[in-house]
């Protein structure tokens, strides 16, 4: 058969298109009614699918918030790559802090670090093999991924699950300040 005829293959399809639409009513409902009130009913509702489909693909609701919680910082994104260190690393701060000062994206956090237990979460391991993709660039740098994220991480998802008004401006220079300091 001569491939030119063959039907391209589609990208996502309906899978991705749900994966989506759920994603849209998870942050949708948390944002309106708070972590707490939000149940698989409601989210599948919102996204115009059957309940069996989220718990097919999830499993239940704490691995279905943990995933969302995790979802936009995508582990896959490029990685601020100037040269320095600090400099890659105060910009990566940065976009963490900026994505955990939105109120939906530090429910989320706080919802998914809960049903975590433990284990260590889906956010915890893809900021630590961000950490080591950084310190793969600069061999022989005098910190570890654990330092960065004892030092840099750590005050950074305490302050979004503890105290989310502390986060502003300077909390990524700060914070990678006293790594290099």
């Amino acid at each position: 058969m001569d491939t030119k005829t063959l039907p391209s293959k589609r990208t996502g399809g309906r899978s991705a298109a749900v994966m989506h639409s759920v994603r849209t009513a998870v942050e949708e409902l948390v944002k309106e009614r708070g972590r707490e009130r939000v149940t698989v009913p409601m989210i599948a509702e919102r996204a115009g699918v059957n309940p069996t489909s989220i718990y097919r693909r999830w499993g239940d609701l704490p691995t279905l918030i943990n995933d969302i919680a995790t979802y936009r910082l995508d582990p896959e994104r490029p990685l601020p790559e100037s040269g320095d260190l600090r400099r890659d690393l105060t910009e990566w701060a940065r976009e963490i802090v900026e994505h955990y000062r939105k109120p939906v994206n530090a429910a989320l956090l706080r919802g998914g670090a809960a049903n975590a237990g433990a284990n260590e979460s889906d956010c915890l391991r893809n900021r630590r093999a961000e950490a080591t993709m950084f310190l793969d660039r600069y061999p022989g740098s005098a910190v570890s991924s654990d330092e960065i994220i004892d030092v840099v991480v750590a005050p950074i998802i305490y302050r979004v699950i503890f105290q989310p008004w502390t986060l502003d401006d300077q909390t990524a220079d700060t914070v990678v300040g006293r790594l290099f300091d």
